[in-house]
């Protein structure tokens, strides 16, 4: 029996049973069939002898009278006893007189013997003597057994016939008158042992019978009532509380059985209050739950019409601000006016700094890697901060690796946004020394070639205040600022490092901190060097020179709502000599074009009055402009055009995004809403 199944307790218990009757029975059965064995070997023995004494006997007269028909007749009736095979008579010089049978042992093989000291006998040299009067031998080629008896003569006399028993001696052993041999066959020892072993196998197999019918009826005794309490437990640890056990009167594990189920009564009771308690307790928090949602659904609309509300009047704000920077003033007034540009412009900062983290929390923000150059972006960084780190007396230095260009696997835009953020923080937070931007790459291939798996690691080095290492953490987390309570605004907003974490994180750049408090900051980015096979030079797009009067003469198109931005956007418009038509609707848009006005330039605010969207106004202004072109305008671009907005919805982002329509938010600033007009108009010139 496998030990796997000893574990189960019926096998444990029939073994039980099974190994004592089964040792029993063994040891009884050996010493059965032993005893027998010897027993039967004893009788066949002495029925060997008997009738080899019974032949010598009945031979006396036919050897004294030299009456060999008596012989010949007495070997052929001692051959009718079962397995007798030979019989001999042979007279005192060893000369066969009668035989019957098959006579095996020729002349030639007996050897001279002394019989009791009386005459010579020619027989076998192994022959064994037996009770000094006869001899024993067997054949070792087919286990036959050859017995030789010796023949005597005896003497009675008559004067003591009546006077008793009389013993050998005193008759009178006078002589050997010869000697009866006879081979007797020991097969059927062999089937009588034969069946003495059947009888012991029935007798073994009637005890492993019993034996088994004993533990048949442990199991069910013993075994059966534990494995139903078994079941019981099984099912109790499934979670079935409302099984119970029968209580039976014979049943060994009454007692246990009768405890089992009040445990299982009392684990149901206590598992229905349970449930009633949690069933209660959900029920509560789903309310919360929904009350939770609602309120979040309610400062989702707060915070998104708040956003909306409040983008409007910052846009029109920064407009109107733009438009009076440009007229003449006295220097009190340039004054105010700079600290008015400088308010409308940290609330601009805040607001986009914002709409970055919503659209990396939605995932709206999708990497575009390709290999890219990092020597134009260096030299753009280097350019736009040196003139900040001249103002502050720093030092700002940008170093690389001198020989071929490097590139790197990344987004060229993200990858600016990244660095412009860590080196405004490391330029911010530093009063002496100075910034270094370095970049250097750490080859994989030992025999210094590049690699798929070779790196770029630009570092941002400072020599500012450092942070702590409780802090090193903590500091990119949203809002999050060092030694600023109150909220110091020229200190930062505390969300530009956690967008720098993120964006890092979405291009698969690790980002890693090295800082000693008043010793300075080194962050290290890691990127992925592009190989030689997949750089491919872009030349950057070469924009004609700006001038005061780049925009002169285009006609605008806009369809704004909210009136204080249509009048400042109109101003701003009109101040950069453009020739602008503002309207609040798709309907008034396709008025002024029937009155004639043909623009170069849509913009559209996306939420108008009525339902509409920008999305409608623009594709309804290109059918109507498609329409008054006619044939003619198979051969022209659809109408050039942008849309602004309040929202930050990441859907509203991604959908303009798969149009190519360009979505401005607001607030925009006045430097950007330019150069996107001059782009616009510069692609409707390429295609004409």
């Amino acid at each position: 029996m496998p030990f796997s199944l000893l574990r189960d307790i019926r096998a444990r218990m029939a073994l039980a049973a099974m190994l004592p009757v089964t040792l029993v029975t063994l040891v009884l059965s050996g010493v059965f069939l032993s005893g027998r064995y010897d027993d039967l070997d004893d009788a066949h023995q002495q029925w060997t002898r008997t009738l080899a004494r019974q032949v010598a006997s009945a031979s006396e007269y036919g050897l004294f009278a030299a009456n060999l028909e008596n012989l010949q007749a007495l070997t052929a009736g001692a051959m009718r006893e079962s397995g007798v095979r030979m019989v001999l008579v042979l007279d005192a010089q060893g000369q066969v007189l009668a035989a019957s049978g098959s006579v095996r042992l020729e002349p030639s093989s007996l050897t001279p013997r002394v019989i009791m000291g009386l005459e010579d006998l020619y027989l076998p040299a192994d022959f064994l003597p037996l009770d000094g009067r006869a001899w024993r031998w067997i054949d070792p080629s087919s286990g036959d057994e050859f017995l030789v008896q010796p023949v005597h003569s005896s003497r009675l006399r008559l004067d003591e016939v009546y006077e008793g028993e009389v013993n050998g001696p005193e008759l009178g052993a006078t002589g050997v008158l010869g000697y009866v041999m006879v081979e007797i066959s020991r097969e059927v020892l062999a089937q009588r042992s034969r069946f003495m072993l059947g009888i012991g196998l029935a007798v073994m197999g009637g005890g492993l019978l019993l034996g088994l019918l004993m533990a048949w009826l442990l199991g069910r005794g013993v075994v059966l009532p534990i494995l139903r309490v078994s079941r019981m437990i099984g099912r109790i640890g499934a979670g079935d509380l409302s099984v119970r056990g029968e209580l039976l009167p014979d049943d060994p594990l009454r007692a246990l059985q009768q405890g089992l189920n009040q445990m299982a009564e009392r684990l149901q009771r206590h598992h229905e209050e349970l449930e009633q308690r949690v069933a209660q307790a959900t029920t509560e928090l789903r309310a919360r739950k929904e009350e939770a949602e609602l309120a979040t659904q309610a400062k989702s609309r707060f915070l998104a019409a708040a956003s909306h509300d409040l983008r409007q009047p910052i846009h029109a704000l920064g407009m109107f601000v733009a438009r009076l920077t440009q007229l003449p003033h006295d220097a009190e007034t340039r004054r105010l006016i700079g600290n008015l540009e400088a308010s409308v412009r940290a609330m601009q900062d805040l607001l986009d700094a914002l709409l970055d983290v919503s659209r990396l929390d939605a995932d709206a923000v999708q990497a575009q890697v390709r290999p890219v150059p990092l020597a134009p972006l260096l030299a753009q960084l280097r350019g736009a901060l040196l003139p900040v780190a001249q103002d502050k007396g720093l030092h700002f230095r940008v170093r690389q690796p001198r020989g071929a260009e490097l590139w790197v696997r990344t987004d060229p835009a993200l990858l600016h946004r990244i660095l412009l953020n860590l080196l405004s923080n490391a330029l911010r937070y530093t009063s002496e020394g100075g910034v270094l931007l370095s970049c250097r790459v750490r080859r994989v291939m030992s025999d210094g070639s590049a690699g798929a798996g070779d790196k770029v690691l630009i570092e941002v080095w400072d020599t500012g205040v450092g942070i702590a290492p409780e802090h090193q953490e903590d500091i990119f987390r949203e809002f999050y600022q060092i030694g600023n309570p109150e909220r110091d605004r020229s200190k930062g907003l505390g969300l530009g490092l956690n967008i720098v974490h993120r964006t890092a994180r979405l291009l698969g750049h690790p980002l890693r901190l090295t800082s000693r408090l008043r010793r300075g900051t080194r962050f290290t980015l890691e990127l992925p060097l592009a190989p030689e096979g997949e750089r491919q030079f872009v030349p950057p797009a070469v924009e004609p020179a700006r001038g005061p009067d780049d925009l002169r003469g285009l006609r605008v198109l806009v369809i704004e709502d909210d009136g204080a931005s249509a009048h400042a956007l109109d101003g701003l418009l009109h101040s950069w000599g453009c020739t602008v038509a503002v309207v609040e609707s798709l309907r008034d848009a396709l008025a002024v074009i029937e009155d004639g006005f043909e623009p170069d330039v849509l913009l559209s605010d996306y939420r108008l009055r009525a339902g509409e969207n920008g999305m409608w106004a623009v594709q309804g202004v290109r059918q109507q402009m498609r329409r008054l072109a006619g044939p003619a305008q198979v051969l022209r671009p659809d109408l050039p055009a942008a849309l602004m907005s309040g929202d930050t919805d990441p859907d509203l982002i991604q959908l303009c995004r798969e149009i190519s329509l360009p979505l401005l938010h607001k607030p925009v600033r006045p430097a950007k809403l330019r150069t996107l007009l001059r782009r616009l108009s510069q692609n409707q010139a390429l295609s004409m």
